[in-house]
């Protein structure tokens, strides 16, 4: 049985995920200074500045999406980017005004502790993925990681396994469902939440019930004669962490992020269109990985 809360989890839990939605993860779109002024006329001139990447290419928001990299399918332009508004103005009258409070008083050291904690927790849902895909080697390596960061690393504070190499490309279940030939299908900007295509947020709330702390631990989902650590008649206890932990997530990421994505918008003419085209590379170049 799924309750209501499930729902309620996908959207207020990520009430502030514009953080790393329209200026976070979605904030590939910022400008890195590439142009290198020159003196001489006759030197070619510089190259168009480059957006931040959360992979290892750099991503061009102001590029076509080429064919190999997903279609500019965009259907619901219109829809979508006054949600995008909308989700913007949150985040710099509301997120913004919280997560700099927040940096003022926790600690650089704090905030990269708790952002590592919250990624060891969402292990099993990256390891099935890689099993998923028949990458072995990488679900193997997101065991060690998990292993070595949740004892040694004190239950995931310090991220001891990427101090030793111990890395891979984090998979999910939007990729997955890539991996085996489902099209991304149309873009799409929800409310108070990151980016997506219609692929890949089928594949996000398939990755919440994939994570077992999610039925084991804080139950958003009921399975009838499995146990949790928190009994389902407890719902408000359980709601209580799960929004709290969720949005305390956020604004710690937001934190983290407040100078890294300073001026994008005045760098950017068209921000809508520089987000979407930075986040559709950025998941078709993780979908061939």
């Amino acid at each position: 049985m799924i309750h209501f809360r499930l729902v309620a989890f996908c959207l207020l839990g990520f009430a502030a995920m514009l953080a790393t939605g329209c200026a976070g993860k979605t904030g590939t779109a910022q400008l890195q200074g590439a142009n290198d002024a020159t003196s001489t006329a006759d030197q070619a001139p510089a190259p168009p500045a480059q957006p931040a990447t959360l992979l290892n290419g750099p991503l061009d928001p102001f590029a076509s999406v080429d064919e190999g990299d997903g279609d500019e399918n965009d259907p619901w332009e219109t829809v979508n980017a006054n949600i995008f508004e909308f989700n913007r103005q949150v985040d710099r009258f509301v997120l913004k005004p919280v997560a700099k409070g927040y940096d003022f008083v926790m600690p650089d050291l704090v905030q990269v502790g708790i952002s590592n904690i919250f990624t060891n927790l969402r292990f099993t849902p990256r390891f099935l993925n890689n099993v998923f895909q028949g990458k072995i080697k990488g679900a193997g390596i997101e065991m060690g990681r998990f292993l070595i960061n949740s004892t040694v690393g004190l239950a995931g504070f310090f991220d001891l396994a990427t101090k030793i190499d111990l890395v891979t490309p984090e998979e999910d279940l939007g990729q997955t469902l890539g991996f085996y030939g489902v099209r991304p299908g149309p873009y799409l900007v929800l409310p108070l939440l990151q980016p997506f295509t219609v692929r890949d947020f089928v594949g996000y709330v398939g990755d919440v019930f994939l994570n077992p702390i999610n039925w084991l631990v804080v139950p958003i989902i009921e399975v009838d004669g499995i146990p949790s650590v928190i009994a389902h008649k407890n719902r408000m206890t359980s709601s209580i962490i799960q929004y709290g932990a969720r949005v305390g997530e956020i604004v710690n990421e937001r934190s983290r992020n407040l100078q890294k994505f300073q001026g994008v918008e005045e760098a950017t003419l068209d921000l809508y269109t520089a987000v979407r085209n930075a986040y559709l590379q950025k998941r078709a170049q993780a979908v061939r990985e």
